[in-house]
């Protein structure tokens, strides 16, 4: 049986972000935010509301029966079974959070049953039973649902403590079918506090079993975003919830990690901000970054030693011969003339990204280019130059990812070592430029063209998102869709 409207309701809430796996306690710093706005919460409570209504359809209730005494006739037993929830509407519903927690009413709501019923008697006046049967149907007018949780964070994911929880009916009415109903009408109309109080009870027990069901399915969610063979992103819950009148607001450490470690870098720091603030907007989800994730990415995959190349075939080919250099660097063909070349690339310290309030991010890059001639199968190092690269960067959403790409601003080299003289460096530089614009480029920008998955779980999507650059953040405001 599918779980309950708030079941389902604080399922997918809580999986608007997806805790990870690291040991961290709650005085840990977050890097990333998400707020939920009262639109999103909304979005959730009308998606939510008619799940609710599925899933309340085809509940049984308990068989109940009686047994009264009636002048004349005697004792007379009746029982009703298979009594069953067909049809239910929601006149209004709402979630608003509190102090330290949801609440949820869902109020106006109407239920269309049916139920089989049979009742039997003897009497002095007869020497046999008299029985009969036949089926019903019974509204319930008036029916309110409530619940009331509090949220906290235990060691990196979302506790729920059920508060309050309870169930209304106002009014039922029955009409028999079948047999001699109408002559039984009466008798079977006492059963209306019997049958409001087994609804009650029924919807009761089906909230806190789903809310203990859905706490136990929280503690036990994994704690970490795989990225790729290499890299984890940490969203470990941080701190306690932040609630006010209009939204729920997460602190999310948000580093990225080795998938083969749970250490979180400990160089990273930050002044303290605010969570997501996407403006007067109207958007459902804000999503916050501070720079430091893009910078334990950055770390992290320099780590690794992701970030080295030998580039052996560029746009221009003939750049990768010494005869293509006979008149930048006379003495490296006369050394070793005609020989073909290679350009080891590897970065010297992880890039540095900046995110600046003036909308734009800024990505300084420190490599080591080591020129390699080829002889005789032998790859001989016969140079290496620095170089400091500065590109302006981009992001943008590609799905649920976070995406980007570089563009050079400018760079510049000098020599680190040679075994063939001094080198020319402005000779040398529009060489550089093409291999910088044709080669380092092009790959970094593949790699950054896939992107990071944002905090969101499967079956939502972003839409309409908007992307805002601030002091050392990167927000996104934006809505979202549901697909089963």
């Amino acid at each position: 049986m599918a779980p309950p409207l708030p079941t389902i309701l604080l399922l997918l809430m809580a999986s608007f972000f997806i805790p990870t796996h690291t040991h961290l306690d709650s005085t840990d710093q977050a890097f990333t935010s998400l707020v939920i706005s009262q639109q999103g919460l909304d979005f959730l409570k009308d998606l939510l509301t008619s799940k609710a209504v599925s899933s309340i359809i085809s509940l049984k209730l308990p068989r109940i029966e009686k047994t009264v005494e009636i002048p004349f006739l005697g004792n007379v037993h009746m029982v009703l079974w298979n009594i069953t929830i067909n049809e239910v509407g929601v006149g209004s519903s709402y979630i608003k959070p509190g102090d330290t927690g949801i609440a949820m009413i869902a109020s106006g709501m109407t239920c269309n049953m049916s139920m089989n019923w049979h009742y039997s008697y003897s009497t002095w006046l007869f020497p046999f039973v008299v029985s009969d049967e036949g089926g019903a149907s019974i509204g319930v007018e008036g029916m309110e649902v409530g619940l009331t949780l509090d949220l906290e964070i235990q060691e990196g994911t979302l506790k729920l403590s059920l508060v309050d929880c309870s169930c209304v009916v106002k009014e039922i009415s029955i009409i028999l079918d079948g047999g001699t109903s109408w002559l039984y009408q009466g008798m079977f109309d006492a059963f209306e506090e019997q049958i409001g109080s087994a609804v009650e009870n029924a919807v009761t027990k089906q909230l806190k079993e789903g809310i203990l069901k859905l706490d136990s399915f929280l503690q036990a969610l994994p704690k970490e975003i795989p990225l790729d063979d290499t890299a984890s992103l940490n969203a470990t819950l941080v701190n306690d919830p932040l609630l006010s009148n209009s939204s729920i607001g997460f602190e999310i450490n948000g580093l990225f990690t080795p998938r083969k470690q749970v250490l979180v870098p400990k160089f990273y720091d930050k002044d303290s901000q605010p969570l997501v603030s996407c403006g007067n907007s109207s958007k459902m989800l804000g999503i916050s970054l501070d720079e430091a994730v893009f910078n334990s990415m950055s770390a992290l995959y320099f780590n690794a030693e992701f970030m080295k190349w030998i580039v052996d075939t560029i746009p221009d080919q003939s750049l990768l011969n010494t005869a293509g250099w006979k008149f930048i660097v006379p003495q490296l063909y006369k050394k070793y003339p005609n020989d073909d070349m290679n350009l080891n690339i590897s970065l010297s310290s992880p890039p540095v990204i900046r995110i600046s309030e003036h909308h734009t991010i800024d990505v300084t890059v420190y490599a080591d280019l080591v020129i390699d001639v080829l002889e005789a199968g032998e790859s001989i190092p016969v140079a290496c130059i620095s170089l400091v690269i500065r590109a302006s960067g981009f992001v943008k959403i590609s799905g649920n990812n976070l995406a980007g790409s570089v563009k050079l601003k400018d760079f510049t080299m000098s020599l680190k070592w040679s075994n063939i003289g001094n080198l020319r460096m402005y000779l040398i530089q529009p060489m550089m430029w093409t291999v910088i614009q044709t080669v380092f480029l092009p790959y970094a920008n593949s790699r950054l063209g896939k992107g990071f998955p944002l905090p969101i779980v499967h079956g939502f999507t972003l839409q309409n998102a908007a992307l805002i650059c601030s002091n050392s953040r990167v927000t996104v405001c934006g809505d979202v869709t549901y697909t089963e």
